[in-house]
Order: C-alpha cells, then structure tokens, then sequence
C-alpha cells in the first residue's frame, strides 16, 4: 500500500483517489462503509456512528449518520470521477461490543447502524459486495485504493479480505 494514509476518525467521511489507503480505526458498534469504483480507482469511507440524526437535529457532520453517510458518499465519489453502477460498498463494525449488560432482546447499536447502512445503500443503487459485521469484537479497516483491495483486522482473529 502506497500513498497516504488517511483516516476516518467517528462521524468523519473521506472520499481520495489512487494512491493512498482509507482506513477506520476501532470499530465497535460503529460501521465503516467502504465504497470503491474500480475503473476510477475513487474510493470513500464513513466511520458510522449512528443510525440516523434524531427530529430536528442539523446534521453537521454528514459522516455521523447512515442516512446522511451513504448519500455524501456517493456525490463526493460522483464529483470526482466515479459512476454510480461501478460503485460497490463493504461493511466493516457493527459489533454488539456489550451485548451482556443489555436487557435480553435489545436490539444492539451494532445491529441498528448495519440494518440502516444496508437500506441507504439499496435507496441510492449500490451495491453491496461484502460484509465483516457482528461479533463482540472491535475492527480496523484499511482499504488500498489503488487496488480496492480491504483488509480487516481484529485482536488475536485471523485477518480478513473483501
């Protein structure tokens, strides 16, 4: 991986083009969508913090909510080369980090942030390649974008491509 580094730290979004590699740091409950264009070598990346803002809240930071990430994403990507049907998304996160304190049947934080980037990617056409999501543990993400190649790491768990 050549190029910068570039970090998405919580609630930001980032959209670079070949060299360079996008990377999310600590995933727990929150999830990193990760979209790549190919034939642009455009990619984007949202650290995910939330489902969506609450009723009258102004969103500052697009970044912050799935509802808002998924579309800054992808008109960020436009503006800088990428097509829409080129575009694939990868999911990082989602973890129900402290699952064991919650009342039985609570829908996790993880769960909810999954659910909702998965309906902003179906309303916006694109399309959804890959998914490291779930678990009680937390995940970096780094995807090379030279290659849109992703890799997933985790604390004392194998490595994963997507």
């Amino acid at each position: 991986m050549s190029g910068p580094r570039l970090v998405a730290r919580v609630s930001e979004l980032i959209v670079a083009d070949a060299p360079g590699t996008l990377v999310a740091i600590g995933l727990g409950s929150c999830v990193a969508v990760v979209m790549y264009d190919p034939g642009a070598r455009i990619g984007g990346i949202a650290h995910v913090l939330l489902p969506s803002a609450g009723a009258g809240r102004t969103v500052d930071q697009p970044g912050r909510y799935a509802q808002t990430a998924v579309p800054a994403l992808v008109e960020r990507m436009i503006a800088r080369g990428a097509r829409v049907p080129a575009i694939g998304a990868r999911l990082v996160g989602g973890a129900s980090m402290f699952a064991s304190l919650s009342p039985p049947g609570t829908i996790q934080m993880g769960d909810r942030n999954v659910v909702a980037v998965r309906e902003a990617l179906h309303r916006h056409g694109i399309r959804l390649l890959g998914e490291a999501v779930g678990g009680d543990f937390g995940r970096t993400a780094e995807c090379d974008l030279s290659t849109g190649r992703l890799v997933v790491k985790a604390y004392q768990r194998e490595q994963v491509v997507l």
